[in-house]
C-alpha cells in the first residue's frame, strides 16, 4: 500500500508531462468543445483520465504514487491558473478569445467555420435565448467558456455618437 518502488520524482514528472499534453489537446479541440459536453466527449475524458493514469504513476500502485501524483496535478493547476491570471499573452494563449459570430444580424460565417459551429447550434443558442429571428440579434459572441452569449439590439445602450471635430488651432 504504502511502496516506494519508484522514485516519487519520477512520478511527479511523469504528472506533469500527461496533464500539460491533455491541457493542450483540449486547448486545441476548441472552445465549443469544452463548453458544451456531449455524449462523445464525456466518453472520451472517462477513457483518457484512465489512459494516462498507468503513464503517471507508472507500475506504482501505491497509495504515496497516487498522492504525489495528484499533489502534482493540483500544484500545476494551481500554478497554470496564477499565471493565466497574471499575464494576458498567456492567457490569450491558453484559454482563446470570444469570437463574434453574429454583428447586426448578421451571421459571420468564418468565424462559424473557424469555431466548427454549425448554423443548427448557432440557431439553437438563440432559441435558448428566446430569439426567433437572426434580425433580432446585435452581438453573438462565442465566449471563452464555450458558451455563446446573445444582446439583441433592445439591450444595447443607445448612445448617440457626437459628431464634433476638435480642430487644433495653431499660432503664427
Amino acid at each position: 500500500m504504502w511502496l516506494f518502488n519508484q522514485t516519487l520524482l519520477e512520478i511527479a514528472l511523469r504528472s506533469a508531462i500527461i496533464y500539460l499534453v491533455v491541457l493542450v489537446g483540449i486547448r486545441l479541440s476548441g472552445k465549443r468543445e469544452v463548453g458544451q459536453m456531449t455524449p462523445f466527449d464525456l466518453v472520451l475524458l472517462l477513457l483518457i483520465a484512465n489512459a494516462v493514469q498507468n503513464a503517471m504513476t507508472g507500475p506504482d500502485t501505491s497509495v504515496t504514487g497516487g498522492l504525489v501524483a495528484a499533489g502534482t496535478l493540483l500544484t500545476l493547476n494551481l500554478l497554470i491558473s496564477n499565471v493565466v491570471y497574471r499575464y494576458k499573452k498567456t492567457r490569450h494563449l491558453l484559454e482563446g478569445t470570444p469570437t463574434l459570430l453574429i454583428h447586426s444580424g448578421k451571421i459571420i460565417k468564418k468565424n462559424l467555420a473557424k469555431e466548427k459551429i454549425t448554423t443548427e447550434a448557432l440557431y439553437q443558442a438563440l432559441r435558448e435565448h428566446g430569439l426567433e429571428k437572426i434580425e433580432e440579434v446585435k452581438l453573438a459572441i462565442l465566449e471563452i467558456d464555450g458558451t455563446i452569449s446573445v444582446l439583441t439590439h433592445q439591450e444595447m445602450p443607445q448612445v448617440a455618437k457626437p459628431h464634433h471635430k476638435i480642430r487644433f488651432l495653431h499660432r503664427k
